[in-house]
Protein backbone atom coordinates (compact mmCIF):
# COMPACT_ATOMS: atom_id res chain seq x y z
CA UNK A 1 0.00 0.00 0.00
CA UNK A 2 1.58 3.53 -0.88
CA UNK A 3 2.01 6.06 1.66
CA UNK A 4 -0.29 8.81 2.53
CA UNK A 5 0.49 12.22 0.75
CA UNK A 6 -0.10 15.57 2.25
CA UNK A 7 -1.93 17.91 0.22
CA UNK A 8 0.38 20.29 -1.21
CA UNK A 9 -2.30 22.90 -2.65
CA UNK A 10 -3.78 22.72 0.90
CA UNK A 11 -0.24 22.63 2.62
CA UNK A 12 0.27 26.31 0.76
CA UNK A 13 -3.16 27.95 1.92
CA UNK A 14 -3.21 26.83 5.65
CA UNK A 15 -1.61 26.35 8.59
CA UNK A 16 -2.49 24.35 11.76
CA UNK A 17 -1.09 26.27 15.45
CA UNK A 18 0.63 24.70 18.04
CA UNK A 19 -3.02 24.24 19.71
CA UNK A 20 -4.26 22.31 16.42
CA UNK A 21 -6.47 25.40 15.66
CA UNK A 22 -6.14 25.48 11.54
CA UNK A 23 -5.43 29.33 10.50
CA UNK A 24 -5.76 30.68 7.02
CA UNK A 25 -6.28 33.76 4.95
CA UNK A 26 -9.35 35.47 4.29
CA UNK A 27 -10.10 35.56 0.46
CA UNK A 28 -11.07 38.78 -1.96
CA UNK A 29 -8.09 40.74 -0.69
CA UNK A 30 -5.90 40.26 -3.84
CA UNK A 31 -6.61 42.99 -6.53
CA UNK A 32 -9.44 45.30 -6.94
CA UNK A 33 -9.53 46.65 -3.38
CA UNK A 34 -10.26 50.35 -4.42
CA UNK A 35 -14.25 49.24 -4.12
CA UNK A 36 -14.01 48.11 -0.50
CA UNK A 37 -14.19 50.26 2.02
CA UNK A 38 -10.85 50.95 4.63
CA UNK A 39 -12.80 48.64 7.51
CA UNK A 40 -13.22 45.63 5.28
CA UNK A 41 -9.45 45.62 3.80
CA UNK A 42 -8.24 45.98 7.26
CA UNK A 43 -10.37 42.63 8.21
CA UNK A 44 -9.68 41.04 5.18
CA UNK A 45 -5.90 41.42 5.96
CA UNK A 46 -6.89 39.77 9.53
CA UNK A 47 -6.20 35.86 9.36
CA UNK A 48 -8.91 33.83 10.38
CA UNK A 49 -9.35 30.75 12.06
CA UNK A 50 -11.67 27.30 10.48
CA UNK A 51 -14.63 27.28 13.24
CA UNK A 52 -16.40 23.78 12.24
CA UNK A 53 -14.53 21.21 14.29
CA UNK A 54 -15.08 18.65 11.75
CA UNK A 55 -14.30 20.54 8.72
CA UNK A 56 -10.97 21.18 10.64
CA UNK A 57 -10.26 17.50 11.67
CA UNK A 58 -10.44 16.76 7.59
CA UNK A 59 -7.66 19.72 7.29
CA UNK A 60 -5.62 18.34 9.44
CA UNK A 61 -6.02 14.49 8.08
CA UNK A 62 -5.20 15.87 4.98
CA UNK A 63 -1.82 17.86 6.33
CA UNK A 64 -0.61 14.61 7.98
CA UNK A 65 1.87 13.09 5.66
Amino acid sequence: MPKMKRHKGLAKRVRVTARGKVRYNKSNAGHLLSGKSGNRRRRLRQDSLIANKKVAAKIIRALMA
